[in-house]
């Protein structure tokens, strides 16, 4: 007997290692959003855009190489002093970054302050070296380094982009820190009158706020997709 063959459709591409670690620290892992890691910066540097965004990139340029080096070793490293070694490895780093920052920046360097060396006792840097440093080779951990630094760079960056529009009236506030003087042509002045803006999105209540406003959004992005995917489903099976 003769069975009529039933053609199927191809099946999706599964995503490779490399996107879905990418993808893990950019979206469904954010640090700052799903995992709730890092919130001291987060809340207390995210007064504007340039702010945000410098302290974000440094915490990533650090969470890469310390996820690379760290790798590197884990073999050579007995257990017993395994968290020493570590937080050893990104204090060495954390003080290059900051001795850069403040050699070629250095007005920036004095708005960050105390930030930058406290990325070495920052939550997301640790927790990527113990929970995947210390177990996947060199270039797999310094990617998932970077895109979880990537990911709190967005957060802070979004976050920085509300609070500074809506407590100052502006966007890329301070830009001349990064790009010298060049830097205030690319100031936007959004707000009018005398006091443009709302200053209670300056202080710390707004941060929470605002995060607490971003974290409401993703979680609704993501039940309205999973919704949207079970309705799919059901058509199919029907």
């Amino acid at each position: 007997m003769h069975m009529a063959s039933e053609t199927l459709p191809d099946p999706a591409p599964v995503p490779g290692p490399w996107r879905t670690i990418f993808l893990n620290g950019l979206w469904k892992q954010n640090t700052g959003l799903v995992q709730l890691l890092g919130l001291c910066p987060v809340l207390a540097i995210s007064t504007s855009i340039i702010n945000g965004v410098s302290l974000g990139l440094a915490t990533a340029l650090v969470t890469a190489l310390s996820g690379g080096a760290i790798a590197a070793v884990r073999d050579h490293i007995p257990s017993e002093i395994r968290n020493p070694v570590f937080i050893l490895i990104i204090a060495a780093l954390v003080t290059c970054v900051d001795l850069l920052i403040n050699a070629y920046l250095h007005g920036l360097y004095t708005v960050l302050g105390i930030f930058i060396p406290l990325i070495t006792t920052n939550c997301i840097v640790m927790a990527r070296a113990e929970a995947f440093a210390s177990r996947n080779p060199v270039r797999a951990s310094m990617l998932d380094g970077f895109s979880m630094g990537l990911g709190l760079t967005l957060v802070l960056a979004v976050l920085g982009a509300v609070r500074e529009l809506l407590g100052r009236g502006t966007l890329l506030s301070g830009a001349e820190l990064v790009f010298g003087p060049a830097g205030k042509a690319m100031t936007l002045h959004l707000g009018s009158g005398a006091s443009p803006g709302f200053l209670l999105a300056l202080l710390p209540p707004g941060a929470f706020f605002g995060l607490g406003l971003l974290v409401a959004l993703k979680q609704w992005h993501e039940a309205r997709q999973r919704q949207q995917t079970a309705a799919t489903i059901r058509e199919i099976a029907t």
